[in-house]
């Protein structure tokens, strides 16, 4: 049976694809600030703002592609069971083909009406607009989870983390919170790496912790050759 590893990355995996971070130290994101067009009450107060503030997003990423960290991961596949729980909201790991990617924080390229969110739509790079309504008469929004909104692929993304024989975290900062708190789950003989170019101060306490300095691609790639030799 194949070894289980299960992978957490952030924004410093796609960072390296050209896209923004989701937040900088001023709590904006491209510009706006992000509790305007990540929170429901930014939502509430100016609709199409958000609308377009996430369909520009979606445009952008239709000029990024995978990096190779991304296309590093897919590699391990051939040796492992491998699960990939991203906080990004970009596609980019499904586009590199690994085959199994819980979207911790929901999908840009998929729409959920707002009075019904078990209604989700593939938007195939479309945008959303003010009018465009579900089956059952109700406006669409972002398929995203925004700030104070429940992570209901929490339970899953646990799920999984209880069982990693290896465990790696890619390019977050393990300081948003439910997924930072990840790495709890994980079982204390298993091994954890870090890939960061910005030593924390973090998860001092935890057993088995390996802290590569490096930024996601050189990092990955390196972390990939050695497992699977």
């Amino acid at each position: 049976m194949k070894k289980k590893i299960v992978v957490l990355t952030g924004a410093g995996v796609s960072a390296e694809s050209g896209l923004s971070t989701f937040r900088d130290a001023g709590g904006l994101w491209e510009g706006h600030n992000v509790m305007d067009v990540a929170s429901p009450e930014g939502w509430r107060k100016n609709k199409k703002l958000v609308l377009d503030f996430y369909n520009e997003r979606r445009r952008q990423l239709t000029n990024v592609k995978p990096n190779d960290a991304h296309l590093a991961l897919v590699k391990l596949e051939t040796k492992y069971d491998v699960t990939i729980i991203t906080q990004n909201v970009d596609d980019l790991h499904d586009r590199a083909g690994s085959s199994n990617v819980i979207h911790l924080h929901g999908e840009l390229n998929k729409a959920r009406s707002v009075s019904h969110p078990d209604l989700i739509y593939e938007l195939n790079g479309k945008d959303i607009n003010i009018g465009d309504k579900c089956e059952k008469g109700s406006q669409l929004r972002p398929h995203i989870v925004w700030f104070g909104e429940m992570v209901s692929m929490m339970e899953e993304a646990v799920r999984y983390s209880l069982e990693a024989d290896i465990f790696v975290i890619i390019g977050t900062s393990l300081v948003v919170y439910p997924a930072a708190g990840l790495i709890e789950f994980v079982p204390e003989y298993s091994p954890k790496y870090i890939i960061d170019p910005i030593k924390p101060d973090y998860n001092i306490h935890h057993s088995n912790l390996i802290f590569i300095q490096e930024k996601a691609t050189k990092g990955t790639t390196g972390l990939v050759k050695k497992l699977l030799n």
